[in-house]
C-alpha cells in the first residue's frame, strides 16, 4: 500500500514538474512575444516621432515659403499698381498728344486751304495778267506795223513835198486855178486817208481780237 502511495506521489510530483516546465516555457514565449511587440511599438513610435519632426520641419519650411510668396505677391501687386499708374499716365499723355496733333492738323489743313484759295486766286490773276500781256504784245506789234506804215506815208509826203513844183503852188493861189487846187486837195486827201489808216486804236484792236 505504501509503495502504491509512494508511486502515486512520485507520479504526481513528476506530473507537477512537467506542468511547471510547460508553463514556464509558455511564459517565456509570451515574454519574448511581448518584448518583440514592445520593440515594434518603440520602432513605430520612433518612426512616428521622426515623421512628426519631418512634418513639423516641412510645415515650418512651408510657412517660410508662404511668407516669402506673400511678400513677393505684395511686391508684384505694388509693381502692378505702379505699372498701371504709369500706363494710365502714358495713356493720358497719348490722348493729349493725339488731341494736340488733331488740333495742329486742323490748323495745318485750314492754312493749306487758305493757301490753296490764295494760290488759285494768284493763278487766276497770273493768267489774266498773262492774257493782258499777250494782248499788249499784240497791240505793240500792231502799233509797230502802224508806225512803219505811218513812216512810209511820211516819207511819201516828204518826197511829194520835195518834188512839188513852185509853179503849181502859184497856180493854187490864183482864183481861177481850179484844176491845180483840186489836184492838190485830192493829193492831201489821199495822204490824210493814209495817215488815218495808220492810226492805232488800242480798244478797237482789243475788240478785233
Amino acid at each position: 500500500m505504501k509503495n502504491r502511495l509512494l508511486g502515486l506521489g512520485l507520479g504526481l510530483l513528476i506530473a507537477t514538474g512537467a506542468s511547471a516546465e510547460g508553463m514556464e516555457e509558455r511564459l517565456r514565449t509570451q515574454l519574448r512575444s511581448t518584448a518583440q511587440q514592445l520593440q515594434a511599438l518603440q520602432s513605430q513610435q520612433a518612426q512616428a516621432s521622426a515623421a512628426q519632426l519631418a512634418a513639423q520641419n516641412e510645415a515650418k519650411a512651408a510657412q517660410a515659403q508662404i511668407k516669402q510668396l506673400t511678400a513677393e505677391l505684395a511686391k508684384a501687386k505694388g509693381l502692378a499698381e505702379q505699372l498701371a499708374g504709369q500706363q494710365q499716365s502714358l495713356h493720358s499723355q497719348a490722348q493729349a498728344q493725339v488731341a494736340a496733333s488733331a488740333e495742329q492738323t486742323g490748323k495745318f489743313k485750314k492754312a493749306y486751304d487758305e493757301l490753296l484759295v490764295l494760290a488759285r486766286a494768284k493763278e487766276a490773276e497770273r493768267s489774266k495778267l498773262q492774257a493782258q500781256l499777250a494782248e499788249r504784245d499784240t497791240q505793240v506789234q500792231q502799233c509797230s506795223v502802224k508806225n512803219q506804215q505811218m513812216y512810209g506815208v511820211a516819207k511819201q509826203i516828204l518826197t511829194a513835198y520835195e518834188n512839188i513844183d513852185v509853179a503849181e503852188v502859184m497856180k493854187i493861189r490864183q482864183p481861177f486855178a481850179g484844176s491845180a487846187r483840186v489836184k492838190f486837195e485830192e493829193l492831201a486827201q489821199g495822204f490824210g486817208d493814209e495817215l488815218y489808216k495808220t492810226q492805232f486804236d488800242a480798244p478797237q484792236a482789243a475788240l478785233a481780237h
